[in-house]
């Protein structure tokens, strides 16, 4: 049987590696758990959220796979309204509402980085 025993990272693509980091780690407050060189001038980067968990591999759009999709990434936080607050107040690009909340569906939002990717932040318990 395989030993998969977590979702370890998640690919988002990016057109400038340097400023997804720069969002990423200033804006949403990640740690930059990785970048490294490898093959021909390539670079592996991840960042991670500041409690741990899945990390989000930075990786450069290339084919089919281009910036300014919906990810389908999931960001918990026990305070949604307050990172909404926080990210408006930083200038990032977010939904004016919130959804859900109404105790069927969890408070969420949604908001875009640097490269129009679209990611929600959902409330955890």
């Amino acid at each position: 049987m395989p030993q998969i025993t977590h979702v370890g990272r998640v690919m988002v693509p990016v057109a400038d590696q340097d400023a997804a980091i720069a969002f990423y780690t200033g804006t949403l407050g990640f740690t930059l758990a990785a970048d490294v060189a490898y093959g021909d001038g390539e670079r592996w980067v991840e960042v991670a959220p500041p409690g741990g968990g899945t990390s989000l591999a930075l990786v450069p759009a290339r084919g089919e796979y281009q910036t300014g999709r919906v990810l389908g990434i999931a960001l918990g936080s026990p305070d949604p309204r307050a990172d909404h607050a926080e990210f408006l107040a930083k200038g990032v690009d977010v939904d004016a509402n919130l959804m859900g909340g109404d105790g069927t569906v969890p408070l969420l939002f949604m908001f875009r980085d640097v490269d129009a990717n679209r990611l929600m932040v959902v409330e955890e318990h």
